[in-house]
């Protein structure tokens, strides 16, 4: 089997990636942050000038910096570095994988509401750090599918894209446990420390497990979409009930 096939063949999750990895380096890396932040500072730019009276707007908005911000960053790296989608992990899976995927989304999600029982159990009920997307996914209908689009579907394409397809990749050079734990440990923080960050973590650890077992960013962007539709559509319901 020659290294052309290796990499495209769907079905061969293992094989013949280590050539198109070590396209991306601490230069890529770079390239990504810097680009994320000159994003992430316009889009707080953008957030700030949302009226206070609209927390529902100012939701929308922030998940859509959310994805944007990430997304642009790998942009910026797959055009002026690396060109070749393969090495930043844009390949199909097959089926099973999609299948493994939805199951872990779902443990996740287990794990989310235990975070949530534990933390009010020791110290009370968290400081809502999510008020305005809450505030956006139950200002309706129509805002909610755009929250879902935006908070569900944008933003974990774009985080995946930037800390898996990028960071985790750029780490995996120094063997699997850099490559898992410093990535994951990055995407936590930059969640903030709060209550969110174990969930995160998790999410981070299972998406690069994901992204080595099959070259491709997708499995973990459907961990993440699933998770990110559950911290939207429950809250949704629970404050329509009230």
């Amino acid at each position: 089997m020659n290294e052309h096939a290796a990499v495209t063949n769907p079905g061969d999750e293992t094989i013949g990636r280590r050539d198109l990895r070590r396209r991306v380096g601490w230069r890529e890396v770079g390239l990504a942050f810097l680009v994320a932040l000159v994003l992430y500072g316009i889009g707080m730019a953008a957030i700030w000038s949302v009226p206070d009276d609209r927390s529902e707007l100012a939701g929308i908005v922030q998940y859509a910096v959310s994805g944007l911000a990430p997304l642009g960053a790998f942009a910026a790296v797959l055009w002026f570095r690396v060109r070749d989608p393969r090495a930043l992990g844009l390949r199909r899976v097959a089926g099973r994988w999609v299948l493994i995927s939805i199951g872990a989304g779902i443990g996740v999600i287990l794990l989310n509401i235990l975070v949530t029982i534990v933390v009010i159990t020791l110290t009370g009920p968290p400081s809502n750090l999510q008020a305005d997307y809450q505030a956006a996914a139950s200002g309706g209908a129509l805002s909610l599918i755009v929250v879902i689009a935006v908070g569900a579907v944008l933003t974990p394409i774009g985080e995946e894209f930037l800390f898996r397809g990028v960071l985790a990749t750029a780490l995996d050079r120094y063997g699997p446990w850099i490559a898992v734990l410093v990535s994951s440990s990055v995407f936590a923080a930059a969640h903030g420390v709060n209550y969110i960050l174990p969930v995160a973590f998790v999410v981070g650890v299972v998406a690069v497990l994901l992204l080595r077992r099959t070259g491709s960013v997708w499995p973990g962007v459907i961990v993440h979409a699933i998770n990110n539709a559950y911290s939207i559509i429950v809250p949704a319901i629970l404050a329509a009930a009230s």
